[in-house]
């Protein structure tokens, strides 16, 4: 019975590193080699067949942005899923939230990286509309279409 739950405890382990490397937008390659892991082992531990140890467990939540003692924590069984290590964020919040699925992450944390990553205008640069521009604007809502007349500009 014991070792039927921790089984599937494993494979709620793999799914949830699995998850956040999706989230991280890296694939199973990358994030393995970006943690000194084989790919195949990544994979495995990925499908719950491997139990981790503390040293990959770290190195894991180190390339995730999680918290080691967390992720520690939860792989043990005595434990919640971790939370994205530092202050909280925009973008820890939307990985976190259990009621969105993979996709709708990833979509949210696009939009999100995309406003990031833009850049303001120069205030020094942008320029006033000149008065013709303001008054060719201003002309059409000056004219009533219901009784044909022109109101003052």
């Amino acid at each position: 019975m014991h070792e039927d739950w921790w089984q599937q405890h494993l494979k709620q382990v793999g799914a949830f590193i699995k998850e956040q490397r999706r989230l991280a937008e890296l694939s199973q390659r990358e994030f393995a080699r970006s943690v000194n892991l084989s790919d195949t082992y990544m994979s495995q531990l990925e499908r719950g067949m491997h139990e981790p140890s503390i040293r990959v467990l770290r190195a894991i939540a180190d390339g995730l942005n999680l918290s080691a003692e967390q992720l520690i924590t939860f792989a043990a069984g005595i434990g919640g899923q971790p939370e994205p290590a530092g202050p909280a964020t925009t973008e820890g919040a939307i990985k976190a939230d259990p009621r969105l699925s993979v996709a709708q992450k990833q979509a949210l944390l696009g939009v999100l990286r995309s406003y990031l990553t833009g850049t303001e205008p120069d205030l020094a640069t942008v320029s006033a509309p000149s008065p013709a521009a303001t008054t060719a604007a201003a002309a059409p809502a000056a004219a009533s279409p219901a009784n044909g007349t022109t109101s003052p500009a």
